[in-house]
Order: C-alpha cells, then structure tokens, then sequence
C-alpha cells in the first residue's frame, strides 16, 4: 500500500466518530519531502472549537500510528 493508501486507512478508522457528530476529514495530499499529511474538516467538524485536539489527540495520533513515514499533520482550509 501507498503512504496515501494507509493514510485513508487511517482517516476511515477515526471518521465514523466524527460523522455521528456530523463532520468528517478528508485527506488534502501528503508531502514525501516534509513528510506532512495534510488534512481538511468538513461538516459540523469545520470550525468547531474542538477541532484543534481532535486534529492532535484523534486524526494525527491514528495516521501516525497507522503510517511511520508521517512526521506531522496539518489541517488546511
């Protein structure tokens, strides 16, 4: 599997949490120079003020587990 493959993976492990609130994430792109996944909100997850630890304790913690190439991720808009 591609790095972009398992970050999906990843994200799909974390998103039916974020959908029983009514938000999502979806993946932006990955830079193999920097190794940063970049991430979008979408839903009721975009401007939450909660978005923030999810993004750290929830997505990034999952991607990074799942993906040992990862070094950080960012959400975009």
């Amino acid at each position: 599997m591609s790095v972009e493959e398992r970050i999906q993976a990843a994200l799909e492990g974390v998103r039916p949490h974020l959908q029983q609130d009514g938000g999502d994430v979806e993946l932006v792109r990955y830079d193999a120079d920097s190794h940063v996944a970049e991430v979008r909100f979408t839903g009721a997850c975009k401007g939450c003020a909660m978005s923030a630890m999810t993004l750290r304790a929830g997505i990034e913690r999952a991607i990074r587990l799942a993906v040992e190439e990862i070094r950080r991720v960012e959400a975009v808009s």
